[in-house]
C-alpha cells in the first residue's frame, strides 16, 4: 500500500510540473475561448496589462454607482410617491459635483496612459536594432547592425505544417533574439500599410511605405511569442504571422553565426534597373 501511495504522488506531481512547464508556453499564443490578454512576456505589456486594470477597476465602480444611483432615483421618485414634481432648476453644488468628478477620473487615467505611451515609444539604451519590412504577405527582417543577416519570414501552410506547430501563426524562419535584452524594432512597408503586432510583447506598430517607425520590446524568459499582421492589407493578409524566438545570450550569438552562412544569398545585392531602362521600359507599356 505504501508503495502504491509513492507511485501515485510521483505520478501527481510529474502531471503538476508538466502542466507548469506548459503553462508558460501556451501564455504566448492565443487559446481558444480566451476572454483575456495573453501572458505579459515584456516590461511594456506588463505595463499595459495594468494600465488595463486600473481602467477596468473604474469603469466597475462607475457602472455599479451609477446603476444603484439610477435604481435609487425610480424608486425615491415615482410618480407615486411623488404626485407633485419638484420645480427645482438648479443646484449648484451637484453642477459642480459632476463637472469636477469626470475630470478627475479622466486625470487619473490620463497620466498613466501617457507615462505607458512614451514607455512604448522607444528605447534610448537599445541592445540591437532590427528592421521589420512588411510585404504582400510576408515579412523581411534585417539584422543590419550586429551582422549581414537579412531573410523573408513566411507563414508554413497546412499541408507543412508538422506536429506541434500552430496554424496560421508558425512561419519557417523565426525572428531570433536575446532574452532579456532591449531590442529596437524599426518597421517599414515595400508595398501597402501592414501592422508589426505581438500581443504578449506589448507591441504594435503600423509599417508604412516611405516611412520607418520605431518601437521596442525586451523578452523576459525564453520561448516563442506569436503575433500577427494587424491591418488588413490585402487577399493574403491572413497569412502575415510573426514568430518570435527568444534564446539566451549564448544560443543567440551561435544562432547568429549559423544564419549569416544560411541566409547569405538573401544579402546579395540585387540588381537594379537605371532610371533610363525604367522611364524605357513604362514608355513601351503605354
Amino acid at each position: 500500500m505504501h508503495h502504491l501511495w509513492r507511485r501515485l504522488a510521483a505520478t501527481v506531481s510529474t502531471a503538476m510540473a508538466m502542466a507548469a512547464l506548459t503553462v508558460p508556453a501556451m501564455a504566448q499564443a492565443p487559446k481558444q475561448w480566451q476572454m483575456g490578454m495573453q501572458q505579459a512576456g515584456s516590461p511594456v505589456a506588463s505595463a499595459i496589462h495594468s494600465l488595463d486594470s486600473l481602467v477596468l477597476a473604474i469603469i466597475t465602480f462607475t457602472t455599479i454607482f451609477v446603476a444603484v444611483l439610477l435604481a435609487w432615483v425610480v424608486y425615491r421618485f415615482s410618480a407615486k410617491r411623488n404626485p407633485v414634481a419638484s420645480r427645482t432648476s438648479h443646484h449648484t453644488m451637484l453642477e459642480v459635483a459632476w463637472t469636477v468628478v469626470p475630470v478627475l477620473i479622466l486625470v487619473v487615467i490620463a497620466i498613466p496612459s501617457f507615462r505607458l505611451v512614451y514607455f512604448e515609444d522607444r528605447t534610448q539604451s537599445a541592445d540591437m536594432t532590427i528592421k521589420a519590412t512588411g510585404h504582400q504577405w510576408y515579412w523581411e527582417y534585417d539584422y543590419g547592425d550586429v551582422a549581414k543577416v537579412d531573410f523573408n519570414s513566411r507563414y508554413v501552410g497546412d499541408d507543412d505544417l508538422k506536429p506541434g506547430q500552430l496554424r496560421l501563426l508558425d512561419v519557417d524562419n523565426q525572428l531570433v533574439v536575446p532574452a532579456g535584452k532591449n531590442i529596437r524594432i524599426l518597421t517599414t512597408s515595400a508595398d501597402v500599410i501592414h501592422s508589426f503586432y505581438i500581443p504578449s510583447l506589448g507591441v504594435q506598430r503600423y509599417a508604412i511605405p516611405g516611412r520607418t517607425i520605431e518601437t521596442w520590446f525586451r523578452v523576459n524568459e525564453p520561448g516563442t511569442y506569436y503575433g500577427e499582421c494587424n491591418q488588413i492589407c490585402g487577399t493574403n493578409h491572413s497569412q502575415m504571422p510573426i514568430s518570435v524566438k527568444a534564446l539566451p545570450d549564448a544560443e543567440f550569438q551561435a544562432w547568429l553565426v549559423e544564419a549569416k552562412t544560411k541566409f547569405a544569398d538573401a544579402t546579395a545585392p540585387a540588381v537594379t534597373t537605371s532610371p533610363a531602362v525604367s522611364f524605357a521600359l513604362a514608355q513601351a507599356q503605354r
